[in-house]
């Protein structure tokens, strides 16, 4: 089991400094998350809110928990008062939820836009124009209780290392673009365990991986 620590140093001693690593723990027991935190890692990312609630209850106070996975707008108050940062934010009708469980317990809650770079059908995700128009948008500005701090986006599962550089390169590109308007955009959040060292090439500053540390996963 102390591969997890192992695994984690590993993962972070590839790492620039300033790249954030969020260890992806979806489906992982609260003894395999202990064993990364001992081993200092803070941040963990989860796709179920409920999951990542249970955890939440009962792991150290000081863990940031991300959510990565996609987000249904009726349980976004379940993670309203403790989430950290939502990866996945793909249309403005959960922001606009987002925003109004935020207020209720009184919160910021950091989020990042979700843009479509994959050729899947599975991956949600927004194209740019509508990135640009709800960061420009009157209803966004005038949202006390979200603040957009990045982007991010899933390449294709794909073998085909050319169609990821082009997907994660789009991204980044985007994300330049964006931030000349926008200089409040920090995060870039993209890589996973099967992509990331190539994410890193395109400028992305945070990480989700999972299996590179936590081993494969069991569903």
């Amino acid at each position: 089991m102390s591969n997890i620590s192992a695994n984690l140093n590993k993962v972070l001693s590839e790492l620039p400094k300033h790249v954030q690593l969020v260890a992806v723990s979806k489906t992982k027991s609260e003894q395999e998350i202990l064993q990364a935190y001992e081993a200092g890692q803070r941040i963990f990312g989860e796709n179920k809110i409920q999951e990542m609630t249970d955890k939440q209850a009962n792991l150290p106070s000081d863990i940031q928990w991300h959510m990565i996975g996609h987000v249904q707008t009726n349980k976004v108050k379940y993670m309203a008062p403790y989430v950290q940062l939502i990866h996945g934010v793909h249309k403005m009708k959960l922001l606009k939820e987002i925003n109004k469980e935020a207020k209720k317990n009184e919160r910021v809650i950091d989020c990042l836009l979700q843009i479509k770079i994959a050729e899947e059908d599975t991956k949600y995700g927004m194209d740019l124009a509508t990135a640009e128009e709800i960061l420009s948008g009157d209803v966004y500005t005038q949202m006390k209780n979200v603040k957009i701090v990045g982007l991010m986006g899933m390449a294709t599962f794909t073998e085909d290392t050319q169609q990821i550089h082009k997907e994660f390169e789009y991204l980044s590109q985007a994300f330049n673009q964006l931030k000349l308007q926008h200089p409040e955009l920090k995060i870039l959040s993209m890589g996973m365990s099967g992509d990331y060292k190539i994410a890193l090439e395109h400028q992305s500053n945070m990480l989700r991986i999972g299996s590179a540390i936590f081993g494969a996963r069991n569903y």
